[in-house]
């Protein structure tokens, strides 16, 4: 369709804006094309409704401006949004407005599209599951229901006087934004325009997060309710009979950990799986690395052991790390998987998967998945003038490599890659332990997340946090340093981890 003679045509030097949806909280909930145009953007303007992990999805190059609205506490006007998403496209950037909710459910999208258009900015709307969407799955009060509600309104409530009540209070289902400060008057109204006072209402705080909170009554107890409880914005309340059926469809909140605020330690970028298995569980997951990964100092010792590797007899690998790290090194060598005729041995399932993924076998594992344990698991093989590699951290236990020398082998130590403190790790810890609340559990994973967070901070900031270890030399190391093991994983891996913390949660 060409442009209406008001409207300039887009020019083709700018660049594009995109008005996107973030969604009701859980930063999954966005959509494909909005997180495949967030992964692109060159600025990215966001909320305060917007999730953090969604801003973190822009690459590291991106502008982050923050232009959110709480009540009374304006970031930015509106005026200066739309003058900054102009200015940036008009760099040829591509800029994301994202919003929480939907841009177009009261999300002011429409103003920014409209002074978009008028500059002749070219842009794009990406939807979002607005608020009460989320809700409703989230708290099992579906919005419609045959047997209880064919109409659904949905009203903002910061303006109780400019609302016709009479009109939109007898809807079956009425969806009320921004009107947790006023839903006394707004109660008023409705039951003075004839909404009976025993009408099913509630009203939820941060819906789809691990920290949602949600309060049920009627229309007549709700606003004492939200009083007592002193529930704070952002809600959104519901009014209506289906509210009736989050005591029989409610699952979000009964999910085991719901609302336990855990530390990962683990390494920025291998704390994925552990941070969606308990999230999964609807726990609050705060990454907190205290390890940092990093390519060894000195290759050449690993390098050459790789122009040997076919003289060696067994390869031992202590971590996923070490798999990684000589798979890369081999990779810019002259040799390759062919040179490998050792046996493999792994310590444990996550480095026996990553072996695994290069189509090799693994010849043994220990039962337990520690070094000890992986040493018992020679007793049956002949070590004698046996050549052993072993590619590992530069700093590590040596209870493999001097039991197994003992044995009568030639141990090759070489260093893989090496394990440091983040740089910001103790800015992070000082922001979360001296939050107003503190986390309900951290977990560590190895002894050097035990030892580098005691270096940055010390064992007593973790007072009334659970400790939850992965396995015994952890324990023990986090005991040496002062700290209280609540619980140990059994077996020591991410899923015992997992375990142990429901274990532990469903005691407490």
């Amino acid at each position: 369709m060409p442009p209406s003679p008001q409207s300039p045509a887009p020019s083709p030097q700018f660049g594009k804006v995109y008005l996107v949806g973030a969604g009701p909280g859980d930063p999954e909930l966005i959509t494909t094309k909005g997180r495949r145009i967030l992964e692109r953007a060159d600025a990215v303007l966001f909320d305060n409704l917007a999730n953090d992990a969604l801003v973190a999805l822009a690459p590291q190059s991106a502008e982050r401006v923050y232009v959110g609205k709480k009540k009374s506490v304006h970031a930015a006007t509106q005026e200066e949004i739309c003058a900054m998403l102009i200015e940036r496209a008009r760099r040829g950037w591509t800029v994301v407005r994202l919003k929480g909710g939907d841009p177009y459910i009261f999300g002011r999208g429409g103003e920014e599209a409209e002074a978009l258009a008028e500059a002749g900015i070219d842009f794009e709307v990406v939807p979002g599951v607005t608020t009460p969407l989320g809700i409703a799955a989230y708290t099992g009060v579906p919005l419609t229901h045959r047997e209880h509600t064919s109409v659904v309104t949905l009203v903002t409530g910061h303006a109780v006087e400019k609302i016709d009540w009479s009109r939109v209070g007898l809807a079956e289902t009425l969806v009320i934004y921004m009107g947790l400060t006023t839903f006394g008057a707004i109660a008023h109204e409705l039951i003075t325009r004839g909404r009976p006072a025993e009408t099913p209402a509630m009203a939820v705080r941060w819906a789809t997060r691990p920290d949602q909170e949600t309060i049920a009554g009627t229309l007549e107890t709700l606003p004492s309710l939200i009083e007592r409880h002193g529930l704070k914005p952002p809600a959104t309340i519901i009014v209506g009979d289906v509210v009736r059926l989050r005591e029989k469809l409610d699952w979000y909140e009964r999910l085991p950990l719901f609302g336990k605020r855990i530390v990962v330690t683990r390494a920025k970028g291998q704390a994925e799986v552990l941070t969606a298995r308990l999230r999964s569980l609807g726990a609050d997951v705060v990454e907190l690395p205290t390890i940092e990964i990093r390519p060894a100092a000195d290759y050449a010792p690993l390098d050459s052991a790789i122009a040997s590797l076919a003289c060696y007899d067994w390869l031992i690998f202590t971590s996923a790390n070490g798999v990684r790290f000589f798979l890369e090194r081999l990779d810019r060598s002259w040799s390759d998987l062919r040179s490998l005729r050792a046996r493999i041995c792994a310590i444990g399932p996550a480095t026996r998967a990553a072996i695994e993924a290069l189509h090799l076998k693994v010849d043994l594992i220990g039962k337990e998945y520690v070094a000890e344990s992986l040493v018992e698991a020679f007793q049956g093989h002949e070590l004698a003038g046996k050549r052993v590699l072993l590619p590992r951290a530069a700093v590590a236990r040596d209870v493999v490599p001097v039991e197994i020398a003992r044995r009568g082998a030639r141990v090759d130590v070489v260093e893989a890659y090496r394990t440091v403190i983040p740089d910001e790790a103790a800015l992070h810890v000082r922001e979360l332990f001296s939050a107003a609340r503190k986390p309900d559990a951290i977990t560590f994973t190895s002894s050097s997340t035990v030892q580098n967070f005691v270096s940055v901070s010390s064992a007593a900031v973790l007072e009334g946090v659970k400790v939850a270890s992965i396995g015994p030399v952890t324990s023990q190391t986090a005991r040496n340093l002062g700290m209280e093991v609540a619980i140990e994983a059994a077996p020591f891996t991410m899923d015992g981890l997992v375990h142990a913390l429901l274990t532990l949660f469903s005691n407490s």
